[in-house]
C-alpha cells in the first residue's frame, strides 16, 4: 500500500469512487461528483491523498475549509472514501492517519467530519482515529424529501 499526494490526474477514479459512496445514500448529502474544477475549488490545496495498492487507487481523502474567516483557518472537514470492494483492509485508518499527519504540517488543529448515524464504519474508523463525537445535528439536510441527521465528530491535534 502506497499513500500520496492526489493528482489532477487522479480524477476519473477518485470521481468514480465518489460516486459509489454518493450512491450509498449515507456517505453525503451529494447527488452526483462534481467535476474536477468544481471539486478543486472547493478543497484545500494540501491534504488531498489518494491510497493505491498495486498501483490501483482504493481510496482518497481531502480537506475543506470550514469557514473562510481568519480565526477558522486551522479548522477543516475531512472527506475519506474508499473503494467499497476493498472495505474491512485497512485502507481508511491508514488514508485518515495519513491525512491527519498531513494537516498537523499544515497548522490544522482541528478536524471535524459530519457523518451520517448509518455509516458505522465511517462513525468507528473516526473515533479509531481519535476524533470524539461533539453531538448530533438533527435533520440538518433534507435530500429527495427526507431529513437526515448528522453526527458531529471532530479531532483536536495535541501539537496546538
Amino acid at each position: 500500500m502506497q499513500v500520496r499526494s492526489m493528482l489532477k490526474e487522479d480524477w476519473k477514479v477518485v470521481k468514480c469512487i465518489y460516486q459509489e459512496g454518493i450512491d450509498t445514500g449515507i456517505a453525503t448529502f451529494q447527488l452526483s461528483a462534481p467535476e474536477w474544477e468544481t471539486w478543486d475549488k472547493s478543497h484545500l490545496k494540501v491534504g488531498r491523498l489518494v491510497l493505491l495498492e498495486n498501483n490501483t487507487i482504493q481510496g482518497w481523502a481531502a480537506l475543506s475549509p470550514t469557514s473562510q474567516r481568519e480565526v477558522y483557518k486551522g479548522v477543516c472537514e475531512v472527506s475519506i472514501y474508499i473503494d467499497p470492494q476493498t472495505s474491512g483492509k485497512g485502507f481508511g485508518t491508514l488514508l485518515l492517519q495519513k491525512l491527519i499527519e498531513e494537516s498537523e504540517k499544515h497548522g490544522i488543529w482541528t478536524l471535524q467530519s459530519k457523518i451520517f448515524p448509518q455509516n458505522i464504519a465511517s462513525l468507528v474508523l473516526h473515533k479509531k482515529s481519535g476524533f470524539r463525537e461533539v453531538g448530533t445535528r438533527e435533520k440538518i439536510g433534507q435530500r429527495k424529501g427526507i431529513w437526515y441527521d448528522n453526527i458531529l465528530l471532530e479531532r483536536r491535534s495535541p501539537l496546538f
